[in-house]
Order: C-alpha cells, then sequence, then structure tokens
C-alpha cells in the first residue's frame, strides 16, 4: 500500500511487550498480519466480550483496504494517485476521508513554517525515495521541482469537499500520517466492540489502551537510533486508561550516501534538500494516533532545536534523540518527561 519509507523498521521495538511476568495469567488475543509494506499486530483482552476475533481480523483488514483504496501512493487507481494524475486547476471533490487528513496537515503545516508539508511528493520522486531509486538531483532539477511544491498551491475547502490545485502540477502524499490515521481505525474498531484493554500496531506505531490480562501496563521499548543494530535506548510504561498513541520518526534507517555524504529521506520542502540537522528520531505520546503520527514526521524535519521548541509551545509530549560527535543524547519536552520519568 502506501510507501512505508519512513517505516522500514518498527522505530518502536515490540519485544518487550509480550514478556512472561513468572507467574501464569491469562493472555491477550493476539491477531496479525501484513498491510502497508509492514507487519500488523493487535493484542485484546477479550474477556466479557462477545464478539469472536475472526470477525475483529475480518473488519481489520477492511479497514486496510479501504485505507489502500484512499492513500496509497503506490496504487495508480487510488483516490490520491487519481488526484495527483489530473493536471487540473478545477476543484475535485473528494471523499471525506481524504478531506480530513489533508486539512489536519493543514495546522501542522502553519505550526512547522512549512517544514511539514503534503505536497513534498515531487521532492521525495526526484530524490528517489519514493521508488527506492535515490540519486543526487542536479541544482537545476531542484529548483524546478521545488516551483511544484508548497500547500499555498493547493486550495482546500472543507464546506463544499473539494481539494483545488492552483498549479495543475502539485501532487499530495500522506504517507506522514494516513498510518496513524489507520491505527486509530484499528482503535475505534475495538471500542466499538466494548474492548478497552489493547494494543494495536502497525509497523512500530501503536495504540495502547488500559492494560494487559494480567493487570500489568503496557511495555514499549523505544528503538537506539542506529543503523546497524538493534538495541534499546528506553522503555516506557504506560499506564493508560484512556489511550496513548507511541510514534517513532527517523532518519538512522531510510538514507543513502554519495560521495562521502549521507542524505535523509526527510526532505525539507522549503529548500528541497534533504534535513541535515543531528537529530535521528523523534518519538510522540499523543492520545490521537493520526496527530501523533503527523507530528512525529514534523518535528524530525525541524530538528532537535526547533523541534523541542514547538513542542513546547504545542504542549507536546515528544522525544528527540540526537548524535553529538560520537554519543547519543536525548531531549525531551517537559510533558514526555512527566509521562515517561527519567
Amino acid at each position: 500500500m502506501m510507501q512505508a519509507l519512513h517505516r522500514l523498521l518498527p522505530l518502536l521495538l515490540l519485544a518487550l511487550i509480550g514478556l512472561p511476568t513468572g507467574c501464569q495469567q491469562p493472555v491477550e488475543t493476539v491477531l496479525s498480519g501484513d498491510t502497508q509494506g509492514t507487519t500488523w499486530h493487535l493484542k485484546m483482552v477479550l474477556d466479557g466480550v462477545a464478539v469472536k476475533p475472526d470477525q475483529i481480523q475480518t473488519e481489520v483488514e477492511t479497514l486496510f483496504r479501504h485505507i489502500d483504496e484512499h492513500f496509497s501512493t503506490w496504487r495508480e487507481d487510488s483516490e490520491l494517485s487519481r488526484f495527483n494524475q489530473r493536471e487540473t486547476t478545477e476543484p475535485q471533490t473528494v471523499s471525506a476521508d481524504l478531506m480530513l487528513l489533508t486539512d489536519l496537515t493543514r495546522r501542522i503545516h502553519d505550526l512547522t513554517g512549512g517544514c511539514y508539508d503534503p505536497t513534498v511528493q515531487p521532492l521525495s520522486e526526484l530524490w528517489g525515495f519514493a521508488r527506492d531509486e535515490q540519486r543526487v538531483p542536479a541544482p537545476a532539477e531542484i529548483q524546478a521541482t521545488l516551483a511544484h511544491v508548497g500547500l499555498d498551491k493547493l486550495e482546500i475547502d472543507t464546506a463544499a469537499n473539494t481539494l483545488r490545485k492552483r498549479d495543475p502540477l502539485v501532487k499530495l502524499s500522506l504517507d506522514s500520517i494516513a498510518q496513524g490515521y489507520t491505527i486509530a481505525g484499528m482503535a475505534k474498531i475495538l471500542e466499538g466492540h466494548g474492548i478497552h484493554n489493547y494494543l494495536a500496531e502497525i509497523g512500530g506505531e501503536m495504540k495502547v489502551k488500559g492494560r494487559k490480562a494480567n493487570g500489568a501496563p503496557w511495555r514499549v521499548a523505544v528503538e537506539k537510533p542506529t543503523p546497524m543494530s538493534r538495541e534499546v535506548q528506553r522503555i516506557l510504561e504506560l499506564q493508560q486508561t484512556e489511550g496513548i498513541a507511541v510514534m517513532t520518526s527517523g532518519t538512522y534507517r531510510n538514507y543513502f550516501e554519495a560521495d562521502g555524504q549521507t542524505y535523509s529521506h526527510i526532505i525539507d520542502p522549503r529548500t528541497g534538500l534533504p534535513v541535515t540537522h543531528r537529530l535521528l528520531s523523534t518519538t510522540l505520546l499523543h492520545p490521537d494516533p493520526t496527530l501523533a503520527d503527523a507530528w512525529s514526521t514534523a518535528l524530525l524535519c525541524l530538528g532537535e532545536d526547533e523541534g523541542l521548541r514547538v513542542a513546547e509551545a504545542e504542549g507536546l509530549r515528544a522525544l528527540f534523540i540526537y548524535r553529538e560527535g560520537d554519543q547519543l543524547k536525548e531531549a525531551m519536552s517537559s510533558g514526555f518527561a512527566a509521562q515517561a520519568g527519567p
């Protein structure tokens, strides 16, 4: 389905979630499969709930097909691909899903000074990240592509439910928010059946609510952002009765090197160039998986200093892991520190 280029691995390890506690306890019902170029898992406590696991599986897979049909940039027949293919400045009526996500990106775009921009797709294609054919484009190519990038080139009319390209060559990509939207949909399915103790995960991004079957809180490990190893940076013990999403974005897996220089897949749409700051990963804790997904990418674009400033201003619970010399350093917003501890 959608390109999972910023999710090439589970940036949040799940290994710790299922560790035994040392005594015999009820276990969670587990469902899993493949979607969006990665894997998905559900862990649910079904005590006292009438719904069968097979029904949950069917509803979740129906959700995945729905998301794929609307937001895939790999499928030429998806709603988003068809929108991108139409080189017109006439208003186009879109689905409620597409309108919702596009409108959500507008607010985050404005709050990040344009560093987060869903029209960055042509630049991702130019640098070869969209199809895993990376290359360093010439400056003239970058400038020519930049001419068709920018959310100001898209008119979002929520009242009429239309999107209109002011520039007919504008293209949208919602990969940085659609995975979170999918997880939100999974959570909605579970809660609609009265399931309030669960972990819903795609590619390491997740929402947890309630507790495990043994009464313990859900435990999630944030991965150390090192490209050649899989180590734990810190463990989050999430005691959440209302539910919390945990989303991580990183630069340290999806990149390429040319002539001794490293190029990240996170491209600043204001310059047309991959970001060059020291930030390696951001982890967001947020009640809404959709917003958590978008903000994790947005803050990653901004870097550790500006990202932390925006996180504090917006009351976001964010963890930043960056490189200083040969050391990994952490910075965290006050909200994250209050929830995650030292």
